[in-house]
């Protein structure tokens, strides 16, 4: 019997190999598409060269990484003790967090339902991978007016923070005053463009929550911006 040379024999394994690979459904991490795919975060995260904390975290050298420690950032409660529990940000563990964050992490401040395919958390996470060392891009911003669609010159106005606080009395029947979240995210400390920016999507209907939309639809413009600033302050501060 005529034995196979080597060359052939190595085609044939590269072939059977290509096989299974094809057959299994197995895939290579897409980095590119997963950064397509972050759009879904930046509306709270940012993430590149310059990123700074938002709603939530920016997102650079996030691998490797001890849940809840970055120091300049108000992380909810929860976060912070998952963090001493010893949740280390790694492949498997975000993959759960994204999957399921409410699971992975009871009580988190995510307001995020969590991301159902497979392959759309591989593919992100392969992106977030390449903000973990080397030269990293320009930052992404978190979501803008003009992507809402809404007036820049609503930025503009200048909240009275005494009114805030009267107008606050509705908003803390469900969002706890002092930063807790109790199974209810925190607006707490927000980011003043972030919380009208937001408040503004919900009114126009840019951004979905039932109960929100309603809310906001009622409140003026100054009445947003007067929350913001009183959202916006130190929590030590009345």
């Amino acid at each position: 019997m005529m034995s196979m040379t080597k060359p052939a024999g190595f085609a044939l394994l590269a072939f059977v190999l290509l096989f299974l690979l094809v057959a299994t459904g197995v895939r290579a991490a897409d980095a590119e598409r997963g950064k397509m795919i972050y759009q879904e975060c930046k509306r709270c995260h940012q993430a590149g060269r310059g990123a700074k904390h938002r709603i939530g975290p920016h997102l650079n050298e996030l691998f490797g990484r001890r849940a809840g420690s970055l120091p300049d950032f108000r992380y909810s409660s929860a976060m912070r003790k998952a963090g001493a529990g010893g949740l280390v940000w790694t492949e498997a563990t975000l993959d759960a967090f994204l999957a399921n964050p409410r699971k992975t992490v009871p009580r988190s401040r995510m307001s995020y339902d969590g991301m159902t395919a497979t392959t759309d958390r591989a593919d992100l996470l392969a992106w977030l991978r390449s903000l973990s060392g080397g030269r990293l891009p320009a930052a992404e911003p978190t979501m803008t007016a003009a992507e809402y669609g809404l007036d820049p010159g609503l930025l503009t106005i200048t909240g009275d923070l005494e009114y805030g606080a009267y107008l606050a009395g509705e908003c803390v029947t469900c969002h706890h005053a002092g930063g807790a979240e109790q199974g209810i995210p925190s607006i707490a400390g927000w980011p003043i463009e972030d919380f009208v920016i937001t408040l503004h999507a919900y009114k126009n209907g840019k951004r979905p929550h039932q109960a929100m939309q309603t809310i906001a639809k009622r409140l003026s413009d100054e009445e947003i911006a007067s929350l913001a600033a009183y959202f916006a302050r130190p929590l030590n501060e009345p």
